[in-house]
């Protein structure tokens, strides 16, 4: 017989109702710099991409960001489980309520709700992991707003990890942008798209 566990890939474990906080860190479920963005725009970029190590660090990244929004999801989760209807209208967070009771849905702190226009897949490698460098960043960036107004341990301590993988991603991204430009002819990539313009030589066929 075999027995299963689920795992997160950090330890989430909060004790404390606060769906304050809850609407804080839900931004990072479905808001602009999330991580069902970044998933979603890793895993649609990583079929064009020229370069295969490239399209293969993509997949890795983009299934591991779909681990991070887990981790986010189970927050608030855990951060909503016992809430009580005064708490709610208390936190502002009635509005939420009233449109999902406790359940998890993909919004940004603001309460805008998520839209694939959250992220891009332009066919274009230079541009896919430009795009990704800054995705990484501004992930970076909400994590440390987060972690500015969040004084909870138990809170901090997997957004304090969510933060370190951001980094790790960005680093990533910039050897993965170095390695795609040096296959690439180094004439046509910052000036044609290297996915799609391979076979381009003649310059005078673009009316620039």
């Amino acid at each position: 017989m075999w027995a299963y566990e689920k795992r997160l890939q950090y330890p989430v474990k909060i004790t404390k109702t606060c769906p304050k906080t809850a609407q804080l860190i839900i931004s990072q479920y479905g808001g602009p710099d999330g991580e069902l963005s970044a998933s979603m725009r890793y895993l649609a970029q990583r079929y064009s991409m020229p370069v295969k190590e490239v399209g293969g660090l993509l997949t890795d990244i983009g299934t591991e960001e779909l681990a991070h929004m887990e981790i986010i999801c189970a927050m608030v989760y855990q951060l909503t489980k016992h809430l009580t209807v005064e708490q709610a209208q208390e936190a502002g967070f009635d509005a939420y309520y009233i449109d999902h009771t406790a359940a998890l849905w993909p919004q940004a702190a603001a309460g805008v709700p998520f839209t694939a226009l959250e992220f891009q897949s332009k066919g274009d490698a230079i541009a896919d992991l430009t795009e990704d460098l800054a995705a990484e960043q501004k992930a970076r960036t909400v994590y440390d707003n987060l972690l500015r107004m969040i004084t909870d341990p138990e809170v901090r301590e997997p957004l304090k990890f969510l933060r370190t993988r951001e980094i790790v991603h960005f680093q990533r991204f910039g050897e993965a942008l170095e390695k795609t430009k040096d296959k690439l002819d180094p004439k046509n990539f910052y000036y044609f798209n290297p996915e799609f313009d391979k076979e381009m030589k003649d310059k005078s066929k673009f009316k620039l």
